[in-house]
C-alpha cells in the first residue's frame, strides 16, 4: 500500500501537523490528561446508570436527583466536552476547512489499495417460464428466492408449483393457484407457496349470547358438524339465550434458565416471587409494547433449572410474539444481578404452547371463559328429541366418568375440539393452538324440579386474536367482520379478542348440547350416514 502526503502551504492545521512539537513533555501531559478524563467519564456514567436502575426498582421518579447525582451529571458533561474537543476537533472542523481552503491546500492523503476482487452479480433470470422452471429444478435459482427476484408473488408460486411437479413426478391438479392474493402472505403467513387449500365455510346460528345474536362461521369438511351446532344454537335461542363470563385474560411464555447450583437458582426464584420486585420487573416487561401488561410470574424449579412462567395481557393480538419480547427484556434486565444465569431457551415448555398440559388446564392460558344456558323442558323434547334425565345421565357417564377412565387431560367434553377448530380456521387463528384451546369440561344438571336442563362449558385456555397472523387474510377477515370483531378495538383495546373468545365458548356450548342429544336419542349414526356421505343426487339429500 502506497501512502503519499501532499504538502499544505496555507492551513494552520496542516502546519501544526507537519511541525515537530517544541515541548518534549507535551505528549506525556496530554496522555495523562486524556486518561484522567476517560476515567472520569466512564466512572460517572457507571454511577448514574447504577443509580437510575435502583430508582426504577424502587419506583422513584428519575427527575428527582441528589447533590451527588448533580455533581456526577456535571462531571459527565464536562468530560464529554473535553473528549469531543480533543478527539473530535478535526471531524468537527472538516466541513469548515473544506469550504475555506483550496483543494491544493487541504491535507490530502492518497491511499492506493490493492483492487478488491469483483463481486459477481447474480445471474439474470430467464424470461421464459419453462426456462425458469428448469433453473429451479437444476438448483441454479433457489426456490425460496423467486418472490424477491421476480417481484411477482403469483408468478413465483406458479413457477415453484411446476418445479415441484417436475421434481416429484406427481401431479398437483386440483390444488388451485389462481384466485389468491399471494402478496398478502409474503413474509408473514406462508413461505414458498404453490397454491391454496379450499375449505368450505358454513354458518350456524344465530347464537343468542349475552343478549346479542351472532352468526357463527365454521370452516370444516366434516358433515353434520355445522348442522348439529346450528340445532344447538336454535335450542339455546328458544330458551332465552346463553350468558358468558370472562374469568382471566393472560398469554404466557416460560423461558428455561440454568445456574451452577440449585442454591443459586433458588435465589432467583425467591427474587422473582418477592412482591417488592414485581413493579420493577413489570416496568421492564411493559416496555416491549403499549398493549403488553405483566400480570403474574410463577416459577417452577427442577434441580438447578428454573422455568419462569410470565403472564400478561396482549390487547387484541393473540400475543405470543408480544409476550416473548417482554420476557426477553426481563431476562436482559436480570443478567445484571444474576450474571451467572444461563438462558437455555426463551420457551421451556412450561408455557405451555400447542400441547395438552395440566398447567394450562389449572392456571389457564389466553382467555378463560365460562358459558352457560338454561334449556327448557319443551325445547329438550321438541328440538333436541331427548329428555333432561337422559342428558344428565349420559354427561356423567360419558364426559366425566368416561374421560376420567381414559386419563383425559382437559378433555371432559363430547367434541369441543370440533367447534374450536372450525371457528379457528374460519377466523384466521392458529389451528395448532386448538390443542389447549379445546380444554373444556361440560356440566349438565336437572333444575326446576328436574324439568329444565342447566348446561355449562368451562374453557380455561382459549387462545385467540383479531389482529396479526391469519386474521389479516381476506377470507378470514370477512369472517371476523361477520362476528363484529374485525381488527383491533380503538375504544377498548382487547375487547374484540375477548368477545371472540366468548363466542367460541358459546359455539362450543351449542355443539355440546346438540351432539349429546343426538347420542342420547340414538340419532348419531343415522345423521352421519345421511349428511356425512357423498351423494351426487342433490334431491336425495334434500329429501
Amino acid at each position: 500500500m502506497e501512502v503519499r502526503r501532499r504538502p499544505n502551504r496555507s492551513s494552520r492545521v496542516g502546519e501544526s501537523l507537519k511541525q515537530p512539537d517544541p515541548n518534549p513533555n507535551h505528549d506525556a501531559h496530554s496522555h495523562l490528561t486524556n486518561a484522567l478524563f476517560f476515567t472520569l467519564f466512564f466512572s460517572v456514567a457507571y454511577f448514574l446508570l447504577h443509580r437510575w436502575r435502583e430508582k426504577i426498582r424502587t419506583s422513584t421518579p428519575l427527575h428527582l436527583v441528589t447533590l451527588s447525582e448533580i455533581a456526577a451529571i456535571l462531571s459527565l458533561i464536562a468530560s464529554f466536552v473535553y473528549l469531543m474537543a480533543f478527539f473530535g476537533i478535526t471531524f468537527i472542523l472538516h466541513p469548515f476547512l473544506n469550504s475555506r481552503t483550496s483543494p491544493d491546500d487541504d491535507l490530502d492523503l492518497h491511499i492506493t489499495k490493492p483492487p478488491a476482487p469483483p463481486i459477481s452479480p447474480p445471474l439474470p433470470l430467464p424470461q421464459d417460464n419453462r426456462d425458469l422452471v428448469l433453473a429451479v429444478v437444476s438448483g441454479s435459482v433457489p426456490s425460496y428466492s423467486l418472490e424477491s427476484r421476480l417481484g411477482d408473488c403469483r408468478r413465483a408460486a406458479e413457477i415453484r408449483r411446476e418445479a415441484v411437479e417436475s421434481l416429484t413426478g406427481r401431479s398437483l391438479k386440483g390444488l388451485p393457484v389462481e384466485g389468491f392474493d399471494y402478496d398478502s402472505i409474503l413474509g408473514q403467513c406462508c413461505e414458498m407457496p404453490i397454491g391454496f387449500v379450499q375449505i368450505p365455510v358454513g354458518v350456524a346460528g344465530p347464537l343468542l349470547l349475552d343478549g346479542n345474536e351472532y352468526t357463527i362461521p365454521m370452516a370444516t369438511t366434516e358433515g353434520c358438524l355445522v348442522a348439529s351446532t346450528n340445532r344447538g344454537c336454535k335450542a339455546i335461542h328458544l330458551s332465552g339465550g346463553a350468558s358468558s363470563m370472562l374469568l382471566r385474560d393472560a398469554m404466557t411464555r416460560a423461558p428455561v434458565v440454568r445456574f451452577a447450583s440449585a442454591k443459586r437458582a433458588s435465589q432467583l426464584k425467591f427474587f422473582l416471587e418477592d412482591p417488592l420486585n414485581f413493579e420493577s420487573l413489570a416496568v421492564v416487561f411493559n416496555k416491549s409494547s403499549r398493549f403488553a401488561r405483566l400480570q403474574d410470574i410463577k416459577v417452577a424449579m427442577a434441580g438447578k433449572n428454573l422455568y419462569i412462567r410470565f403472564s400478561c395481557t396482549t390487547g387484541d393480538a393473540m400475543g405470543m410474539n408480544m409476550v416473548s419480547k417482554g420476557v426477553q427484556n426481563v431476562l436482559n434486565f436480570l443478567q445484571s444481578d444474576f450474571p451467572d444465569m444461563d438462558v437455555l431457551g426463551i420457551s421451556g415448555n412450561f408455557c405451555s404452547d400447542k400441547k395438552a398440559a395440566a398447567v394450562n388446564w389449572i392456571e389457564g392460558r389466553g382467555k378463560s371463559v365460562v358459558c352457560e344456558a338454561l334449556i327448557k323442558e319443551e325445547v329438550v323434547k321438541k328440538v333436541l328429541k331427548t329428555s333432561v334425565e337422559a342428558l344428565v345421565e349420559l354427561n356423567m357417564l360419558k364426559n366425566l366418568t368416561g374421560s376420567a377412565m381414559a386419563g383425559a387431560l382437559g378433555g371432559f367434553n363430547a367434541h369441543a375440539s370440533n367447534i374450536v377448530s372450525a371457528v379457528y380456521l374460519a377466523t384466521g387463528q392458529d389451528p395448532a393452538q386448538n390443542v389447549e384451546s379445546s380444554h373444556c369440561i361440560t356440566m349438565m344438571e336437572a333444575v326446576n324440579d328436574a324439568k329444565d336442563l342447566h348446561i355449562s362449558v368451562t374453557m380455561p385456555s382459549i387462545e385467540v386474536g383479531t389482529v396479526g397472523g391469519g386474521t389479516q387474510l381476506a377470507s378470514q377477515s370477512a369472517c371476523l367482520n361477520l362476528l363484529g370483531v374485525k381488527g383491533a378495538s380503538k375504544e377498548s383495546p382487547g375487547s374484540n379478542s375477548r368477545l371472540l373468545a366468548t363466542i367460541v365458548a358459546g359455539s362450543v356450548l351449542a355443539g355440546e348440547l346438540s351432539l349429546m342429544s343426538a347420542i342420547s336419542a340414538g340419532h348419531l349414526v343415522n345423521s352421519h350416514m345421511k349428511y356425512n356421505r357423498s351423494c351426487k343426487d342433490i334431491s336425495q339429500v334434500v329429501s
